[in-house]
């Protein structure tokens, strides 16, 4: 079993990796934060709605500008939403 250092450095190459390929230079992530988010929707919706409100928050981060400070915004909305469908 793999344990959380691990993890991380698995998680962190693989983002490194796949924005390079997807042509995202720089990309300053917080995964944990977005990996937060996913187990939020995960729990307040079904689990298949992480992936999906990962996705959606990335996108409109990235409509908004793309800036960190947009998906810093798109995040916590969403985090609202997931809030107010467990709550």
């Amino acid at each position: 079993m793999a344990d959380a250092s691990s993890d991380r450095t698995v998680l962190d190459d693989w983002v490194a990796k796949l924005a390079a390929e997807l042509g995202i230079a720089d990309l300053d992530l917080d995964i944990t934060q977005v990996l937060d988010l996913a187990g939020s929707a995960a729990h307040a919706v079904v689990r298949p709605a992480a992936p999906l409100t990962t996705f959606v928050a990335g996108l409109a981060a990235g409509l908004a500008g793309g800036l960190p400070s947009d998906l810093q915004a798109a995040i916590d909305r969403a985090n609202m939403v997931c809030e107010r469908e467990d709550g």
